[in-house]
């Protein structure tokens, strides 16, 4: 069992962040989690890279010393699966707000989904989803678009050196489209999903998003936050 010593000397901690959290949410519990569980007062506790509270997935969170690595592990290529729906968008390309217009998928093949990933591998323009954190004049994006206030949004170059379509389904005047990308910092999979249905001559959304690696850190070797807590000593 890890010593408070070493907490503060530093430990990366894998956690599956769960549905709905927040990433601060996930750092204030195991932060206050460890400092009860130690009866300290105080200790450096952070994230390697925020996660929507509508996607799950890997959180590398950093305690102490290991905090001052935050922006490595944040700059490292990340993996991502997930569900982008395609035949209807919204303004917050993802599921957070409502369906605002539907389009035809009548004339999307299996082999034009597969032919047109390929316009997105490498080095790309990208621009990010107005419901978004990006500060501009002070306020976040999602300021301004809460209010309806139109902001003029700059692109950014990424990269995505893996973007496959591993499943589809055909449903009522919509097409589910499982998917795996690999991808540099940076990136919004909610803006690649919006983009991908206009390369369709369509519209498309994200409805599903997990982060299943960041650099060698990998999912399968992350615990829920309620199991990381389990494995900390009883109050002292």
């Amino acid at each position: 069992m890890k010593t408070v010593e070493d907490y503060k000397e530093g430990q990366v901690l894998l956690i599956d962040k769960p549905l709905t959290w927040t990433s601060f949410q996930a750092v204030n519990k195991l932060r206050w989690a460890i400092r009860k569980a130690y009866a300290i007062k105080k200790i450096k506790v952070g994230h390697a890279g925020t996660l929507d509270p509508l996607a799950t997935g890997l959180l590398v969170i950093c305690t102490g010393k290991m905090t001052k690595q935050i922006n490595t592990f944040q700059g490292q290529e990340k993996e991502y699966t997930g569900t982008f729906v395609v035949g209807s968008t919204t303004p917050s390309y993802d599921l957070e707000t409502e369906i605002d217009a539907t389009f035809p998928i009548d004339h999307i093949s299996e082999e034009l989904i597969h032919e047109t990933t390929k316009q997105f591998i490498g080095k790309i323009e990208q621009f990010p989803p107005v419901f978004s954190a990006i500060k501009k004049d002070g306020k976040r994006l999602y300021e301004f678009a809460r209010a309806g206030e139109a902001v003029e949004i700059k692109s950014r170059e990424i990269e995505i050196s893996e973007f496959e379509i591993t499943d589809i389904n055909a449903l009522d005047n919509t097409l589910e489209l499982n998917f795996r990308v690999v991808c540099s910092k940076g990136t919004y999979i909610r803006s690649l999903a919006h983009d991908f249905g206009k390369a369709l001559n369509s519209g498309a959304h994200l409805s599903v998003l997990r982060r299943t690696r960041i650099g060698d850190f990998k999912v399968e070797n992350a615990l829920s936050p309620e199991d990381y807590i389990a494995t900390l000593p009883l109050d002292q």
